[in-house]
């Protein structure tokens, strides 16, 4: 069946900016298309006109107008004659993808702890001996242990954590004899942040509502 008056992408020129639409790409097209070079020159600055009315968010770069007519460039398939105020582009400059920006980082010894836990082992592994650093591994400990909890729900000894900071400090650190945690309450339970979402106060504005009518019935 043959489609009459109707206009389909998939039957359209590829887009080669698409931020700036299909018509400008058109209008470009258009002058490429005429034959006086000075008929060109000034329909091409009047369609960069249309191009920075477009795309606005350009004035916030540097060297922004020459931005504009590398694009004029680009959509024209780096094949228009006008006399630009700016060099061409070379099409490799503009097609080429950017540099990869190499990230150090180490892999983890322990994914359920993070890397933040690891990043302050390392700090307390430069501290000297004495009892800050004792009161810093075991509130560290104490962290770790809730950690551990989050991701498995069975009780964990303080000799297994003790073990883990070693561990994860190539033992640096070495936990002093005879510390002890604190004891976590038989009804506590540890979740994920995403799993406990923060509840509105309604639930707590209703529970206060409620019991101010229980003390008004009572005092009648």
């Amino acid at each position: 069946m043959e489609n009459v008056g109707l206009d389909y992408n998939t039957q359209r020129g590829k887009l080669r900016m698409p931020e700036y639409g299909r018509n400008v790409q058109k209008m470009i097209e258009y002058v490429k298309s005429l034959p006086e070079k000075e008929k060109r020159d000034e329909q091409a600055r009047a369609v960069i006109k249309v191009m920075e009315t477009l795309n606005t968010q350009v004035h916030q770069q540097e060297n922004w107008e020459q931005k504009l007519w590398d694009h004029l460039h680009a959509i024209s398939g780096f094949d228009i004659d006008v006399d630009s105020p700016y060099p061409a582009p070379e099409p490799e400059h503009l097609s080429a993808r950017p540099m990869m920006i190499p990230v150090k980082r180490k892999p983890l010894k322990a994914t359920h702890y993070g890397r933040n836990i690891e990043s302050i082992i390392d700090l307390i592994a430069e501290q000297p001996d004495g009892d800050v650093k004792t009161a810093m591994i075991r509130s560290l400990a104490i962290y770790m242990r809730q950690q551990y909890l989050i991701w498995n729900k069975d009780s964990v000894a303080d000799s297994t954590i003790f073990q883990d900071i070693e561990k994860l400090s190539d033992y640096r650190i070495k936990v002093p004899e005879g510390l002890q945690l604190t004891r976590i309450a038989s009804n506590a339970v540890f979740s994920k942040p995403s799993l406990n979402p923060v509840k509105s106060g309604n639930g707590n504005q209703r529970q206060k509502n409620g019991g101010m009518r229980t003390r008004m019935r009572n005092n009648k």
